[in-house]
């Protein structure tokens, strides 16, 4: 019995809409818990290995999210921009943040359980399906929060536990 499935080919549901959407808050919730464990200059000032700062990474984080889940909805491509500043202190970030899950939540509401296999290229430039699109927006975002882990340890900060997202 051949287990492959080809890249068109359309399977029964393994995990449901509201499942993801689910798990990609509680790493969400995890990443906001990293952002609030950062002393301000640190979040705005630490660099590690040539890595950006931790601020310059949620920025990112900000520019994918809330944008790329309007864009699977509306079909109109978004623009991705994350060189601009989205905020000045920790608390603009993190109330950024908030507004970014509330965002993805109601763009979330929109996604028929049909389209997550539909072609899109994501910001007019990554081709896949939505559902991979959504895949990347969480694995970028846990790549990140990755980083995030490394200069709080560096700095001699205990991070919370991976496994709390609640």
């Amino acid at each position: 019995m051949n287990s492959e499935i080809t890249p068109k080919e359309k399977v029964n549901q393994v995990i449901l809409p509201s499942e993801l959407l689910a798990h990609w808050q509680g790493h969400r919730v995890l990443t906001r818990k990293l952002i609030e464990k950062f002393p301000d200059k640190e979040f705005f000032g630490y660099t590690l290995g040539g890595m950006r700062t931790f601020a310059e990474m949620v920025e990112e984080l900000l520019s994918i999210a809330g944008p790329g889940t309007k864009e699977i909805v509306t079909g109109k491509t978004a623009s991705f921009d994350e060189a601009s500043p989205k905020g000045k202190t920790k608390a603009e970030i993190l109330e950024l943040w908030d507004r970014t899950t509330e965002e993805i939540n109601e763009n979330w509401s929109q996604i028929e359980v049909g389209r997550f296999h539909d072609e899109i290229k994501s910001f007019g430039q990554y081709e896949g399906t939505v559902q991979s699109a959504i895949l990347y927006f969480i694995d970028n975002e846990i790549h990140h929060r990755g980083q995030g882990y490394v200069y709080l340890r560096t700095l001699g900060i205990e991070p919370p536990m991976f496994w709390d997202r609640n």
